[in-house]
């Protein structure tokens, strides 16, 4: 899209005129456009599969893994819990307050806006919309001008499976981000770097706009001493998996580095065997989104101190934004790829004298999205539990927090805020409305009580009492 002055209002008002329609309110208009989501992922899974293979070079597996069977099981798992969230709650009230009822009912934001981000650039859309939809809102969706090939699939692709009036895409770089920012939303849905996130939260203040910030900041692995052979072998295996089995090391969740104690640090040195002699022909690794990203990771690695602690890897193939996973170890604290999110294929290893330290050197640190920990010390677990802070902590394994519906995903401090995916993503597009109803049976008035119990003091203040409640009172409290 020409990157010119945009005027969105024509847009803006026909998002507004269909949801003060009330139509996207009902159950079977979110049960249709969720369906449309299914349809629109599995009739076109290949079209996916090549958009994402080139922006990102993702290989299938991974594309499936990360973004078409996760929106699958998300639509479903929507699908069949969407009734249940819609159904108001009941709550309890004192018997005083009979004839009285009250419920929570849920009801949609409005219009909302979902910015996405480029390296889930497919699963990053739909996953948020997912929950606008199923709340009952119509939407805007800004996708990454960092995907062309992804941004310009769905936006063919939408207008097709749902609803025109109510859902619509817009592509454009920095210049449209900014006028969309521009608007008055109900809500903005974000996920990106906390750079940027800040500019968002700045531009909805002026709105007075809930916003949903998904960030990042620097995940950190920390690996005790564990015992046996076999728990070290999946402990290696499963960081493998979650630094570079995700986009390259390009996921906000995955890990940045590693805390292990220095007598374990050769046992991590030697996880080069597991990555092949030339992993730059077997396309299982996704390649770097652009020129810009790669030369910002080139940079990290060029500082002498942070090339010298290079351990394995570190050859890089500018013209195929290729660069070989790479291992460091002890690298300067100083330096830039210990004090920036890395997003990319390294992995610095920094080695401490025990590893009780590591909860130090963690909160030294802005809050993580995700804290990852290898132990079969209970001890450690408490201590980490009880004296960190981050989006989520997990034990002995990384990334299953994301593929779990009935877990929120979600930052605190720097690293975002707000919650998603499975119910919390329903939650996050809706207002709880409490919604109270009495009828119109007399009451009394209770200013100077005949009796002078002190469990009826309260009394005195001049309270009013409907005729159940009177005579709960005289039935449970002993006349003076």
């Amino acid at each position: 899209m020409d990157e010119r002055r945009v005027d969105f209002e024509r847009e803006l008002e026909d998002l507004r005129e269909t949801f003060n329609s009330g139509e996207t309110r009902s159950r079977k208009w979110r049960k249709t456009q969720l369906k449309g989501i299914l349809m629109l992922v599995k009739e076109n899974e290949k079209e996916i599969f090549d958009a994402l293979y080139q922006d990102l070079g993702k290989h299938q597996a991974e594309a499936f893994r990360d973004e078409v069977g996760i929106l699958l099981k998300s639509t479903n798992y929507a699908l069949a819990h969407l009734k249940k969230w819609m159904t108001p709650k009941k709550i309890q009230l004192p018997y005083v307050a009979f004839p009285t009822t009250a419920e929570m009912v849920s009801e949609p934001l409005g219009v909302v806006l979902i910015f996405s981000s480029w390296n889930f650039p497919i699963g990053l859309c739909l996953e948020p919309m997912i929950g606008a939809i199923a709340s009952g809102n119509t939407l805007v969706l800004k996708t990454s001008e960092l995907a062309p090939a992804s941004s310009s699939l769905l936006a063919n692709l939408i207008p097709m499976y749902l609803d025109n009036k109510a859902i619509k895409v817009i592509e454009g770089g920095v210049s449209i981000a900014e006028q969309l920012l521009e608007k008055k939303w109900d809500k903005i849905f974000f996920t990106g770097s906390p750079r940027v996130g800040r500019l968002v939260m700045a531009a909805a203040a002026k709105h007075l706009t809930p916003v949903i910030l998904e960030l990042g900041g620097k995940c950190p692995a920390v690996v005790d001493s564990l015992e046996t052979a076999m728990d070290r072998k999946i402990a290696v295996k499963r960081i493998l998996g979650g630094k570079f089995g995700c986009c390259c090391g390009q996921a906000c969740i995955g890990i940045d580095y590693i805390l292990v104690e220095k007598k374990f640090a050769p046992i991590l040195a030697r996880i080069k065997k597991m990555f092949g002699e030339n992993p730059r022909e077997t396309n299982s690794i996704a390649r770097i989104i652009n020129k810009q990203h790669f030369l910002r990771l080139k940079s990290l690695l060029n500082e002498d101190e942070v090339k010298a602690s290079i351990v394995y890897g570190g050859s890089i193939d500018e013209d195929n934004r290729f660069i070989e996973p790479t291992i460091l170890l002890d690298p300067p604290l100083n330096a830039d790829i210990m004090n920036e999110e890395i997003f990319g294929p390294l992995l610095p290893i920094i080695t401490l004298k025990n590893i009780e330290e590591s909860t130090q050197f963690i909160n030294s640190r802005p809050k993580p999205l995700a804290i990852y920990a290898f132990t079969n010390n209970e001890a450690l677990k408490e201590n980490m539990v009880s004296k960190t802070s981050s989006g989520c902590l997990l034990f002995n394994d990384t990334i299953v927090q994301y593929f779990v519906d009935t877990i929120p995903f979600g930052g605190v401090g720097e690293s975002g805020f707000g919650r998603y995916h499975g119910k919390f993503s329903f939650e996050a597009f809706r207002h709880e409305k409490p919604v109270i109803r009495r009828g119109f049976m007399p009451d009394i008035w209770f200013r100077y009580p005949p009796w002078n119990s002190k469990k009826m003091q309260f009394l005195r203040s001049g309270l009013v009492y409907n005729y159940f409640g009177f005579v709960c009172v005289m039935l449970g409290l002993k006349k003076s």
